[in-house]
């Protein structure tokens, strides 16, 4: 097992993998005051991804809570179902909407009225949808670290050639010194990545889950690819074009779960603007064009480096077009319908317990489950 394991390593190291013709490993120690990213390096995003959480914590619950209060964000207590064992398999093994007749079928079942299955129903939906005061949580969180990383990165790259002429990228190449700033930011960009990975079980469930799973496990691919193969240039502005959009998303989220319309309006109208310009024109005929059409001008036999780098910023152009579809339906909508919604994020459905319902379950009465089979607390809101 060892020894299989040491040649992977050695054949995932070839320099023919990463490296340009006539370069070897052995080039890229540090030297003449160069210094070169090392492989190695990565494996620190992992403790950094931790210490991100930790910090996502504390300006939640210090920051986010107190902030979504004072904007009138309630913490809304959830109405749990009574256990029931018929109800339960079938809201995961058959239907979590089951029609009016499956619905009537499982009333006789458990002995119940029609309206109290709907009910159970109905509240064990709105259990597996994030309540307002976490989606604020989850969008503050966001927020921050993207307008952080949109200011550092401009700061990073306010004063480099490259950020102004895209073939600035390639001079050198690829005996490009490492910047501190560089390695600053891809350290905290990866580990944000990894930090979203690890809490994809906790965070607000999204219709288009799969696509953000997808596009964490392409952002930090990417960036480790990149990072192996010293495209820190071209790395730094990718990680920069997208920064710059992601954080109005976020200011405009966190102004919807605070029922501000207007300002949630400007500001997502802002984010379309800024998506458009960065993701759809910027990405694919600024970046991808610097990555895949220029290094032609450098070598005639690209690594498989190339292909490995440009599939995946591929892919992540194809995962640009189809958020770009759905935002381009959302501001539809809001144009001619004046309706601003995220398809992607489930409503919490309406819920109550009237007078007569808690009476029902409490006495145990002809229309109820029975006093000791209750389908439905008998607690309010």
């Amino acid at each position: 097992m060892a020894h299989i394991l040491k040649v992977l390593n050695s054949w995932f190291w070839w320099e023919n993998i990463w490296m340009p013709i006539n370069c070897t490993w052995a080039h890229f120690v540090d030297r003449d005051g160069l210094v070169f990213p090392k492989a190695h390096q990565l494996y620190a995003t992992i403790p950094y991804a931790f210490v991100l959480l930790i910090i996502r914590f504390f300006s939640e619950r210090y920051v986010a809570i107190p902030l979504a209060k004072a904007l009138g964000i309630k913490n809304v207590r959830r109405v749990k179902p009574q256990p029931n064992p018929v109800l339960e398999s079938y809201f995961r093994e058959c239907s979590k909407h089951p029609s009016q007749s499956e619905i009537q079928g499982l009333a006789k079942k458990c002995n119940c009225t029609a309206h109290l299955v709907e009910k159970w129903f109905r509240r064990r939906r709105n259990l597996e949808i994030s309540t307002v005061l976490q989606k604020f949580r989850e969008a503050f969180w966001r927020f921050s670290f993207h307008l952080a990383a949109s200011i550092a990165g401009f700061i990073f790259l306010y004063d480099k050639p490259w950020f102004y002429d895209i073939w600035q990228t390639w001079v050198g190449y690829p005996f490009q010194t490492m910047l501190p700033s560089q390695y600053w930011y891809y350290m905290a960009e990866i580990s944000f990545y990894w930090s979203l990975l690890f809490t994809l079980g906790i965070d607000n469930k999204r219709k288009d889950f799969l696509a953000h799973v997808i596009h964490h496990f392409a952002a930090i691919g990417l960036m480790s690819c990149s990072w192996c193969a010293n495209y820190l240039r071209h790395g730094t502005l990718v990680m920069f074009v997208h920064d710059t959009a992601d954080f109005w998303l976020e200011a405009a989220k966190m102004c919807n779960y605070a029922r501000w319309e207007k300002t949630c309006n400007v500001l997502f109208i802002i984010f379309s603007i800024a998506f458009f310009i960065t993701r759809i024109i910027l990405f694919p005929f600024w970046i991808l064009r610097a990555t895949l059409y220029q290094p032609t001008f450098y070598s005639t036999t690209p690594v498989i480096a190339y292909f490995l780098f440009n599939g995946m910023l591929l892919t992540l152009q194809g995962l640009h077009l189809y958020w770009g579809y759905l935002i381009f339906k959302i501001l539809r909508r809001f144009i001619f319908l004046k309706e601003l919604k995220d398809d992607r994020s489930d409503e919490e459905e309406e819920d109550s317990v009237t007078d007569n319902e808690e009476e029902s379950t409490k006495n145990g009465n002809k229309n109820g489950c029975g006093s000791s089979k209750h389908l439905l607390n008998s607690s309010h809101h």
